[in-house]
């Protein structure tokens, strides 16, 4: 896939893992720029995110986006999303600072974006894996994704990932002021939304390496939210797919 691309990186308190986040993605991804949305991190990230963009070198830039507090996974990556799009690029993609997106599988990312709006780096497709995961996170990965494809109708197996790339086109094709969600919700709320705009959306198997430095944002609160919004979700669906249906039934009658 040509065309300028930019990486977006949210970070909260990631002071130990985001240079070498910003190192692997300069030997594996050098022509991407990076957009790094810093939640006022209190640990110092975004500032030491602008002493390493002053000292770049090369085709790519690195830029930092501060924002007054921690507002949150989602708001983060549409205000990224938001910023690429002024400033006209091509390809944006999501990828985590602590290192367990590697570097080394975005250029699959990119290429499959060939034949694709919507390209997920997923690891529940043959080939994709996990590294480092106590067996509990990963029957619970499992099984979200299971219950979200049911529920929503989606044909994606790892629809709450958060290692992928867009088309710009697509971007500006969705609402995305209309997109309220966190945590994983947000990734699922992305991948519905793409769906029923009729984007193209594949999945390219990746290796998902548990973090070795800093604490995960994961709570119950975040799990909470995307069983409820996809149980939500799904019903309203269901409940729109019979209507429709009904609605066959009477103009047949």
């Amino acid at each position: 896939m040509s065309g300028r691309t930019l990486v977006v990186v949210p970070t909260y308190n990631e002071l130990e893992s985001i240079p070498g986040a910003l190192e692997r993605l300069a030997q594996h991804a050098p022509e991407a720029d990076v957009l790094v949305v810093d939640d006022g991190s209190p640990d110092g990230t975004g500032a030491l995110v602008e002493r390493i963009a002053a000292e770049q070198t090369g085709p790519r830039a690195v830029h930092v986006l501060h924002r007054t507090g921690k507002l949150g996974l989602g708001t983060a990556y549409v205000a990224g999303f938001r910023w690429a799009l002024e400033r006209g690029y091509d390809v944006v993609c999501e990828m985590d600072a602590d290192g367990s997106h590697r570097a080394e599988d975005l250029p699959l990312l990119l290429a499959a974006l060939d034949g694709a709006d919507l390209v997920l780096g997923s690891r529940w497709v043959p080939g994709g894996s996990v590294v480092n995961w106590p067996k509990n996170r990963e029957i619970l990965s499992r099984g979200a994704n299971t219950y979200t494809r049911l529920m929503l109708g989606i044909p994606l197996h790892d629809a709450t990932g958060g290692f992928r790339a867009y088309r710009a086109d697509l971007l500006r094709a969705l609402p995305l002021g209309e997109v309220q969600s966190q945590g994983y919700c947000f990734q699922v709320d992305m991948s519905w939304r793409a769906v029923r705009a009729g984007a193209r959306v594949v999945e390219v198997p990746i290796t998902f390496v548990e973090r070795a430095a800093g604490a995960s944002k994961m709570s119950r609160a975040i799990v909470v939210e995307a069983l409820v919004s996809v149980t939500r979700w799904g019903i309203a669906e269901r409940s729109r797919q019979l209507a429709g249906a009904f609605r066959g039934v009477l103009r047949r009658a």
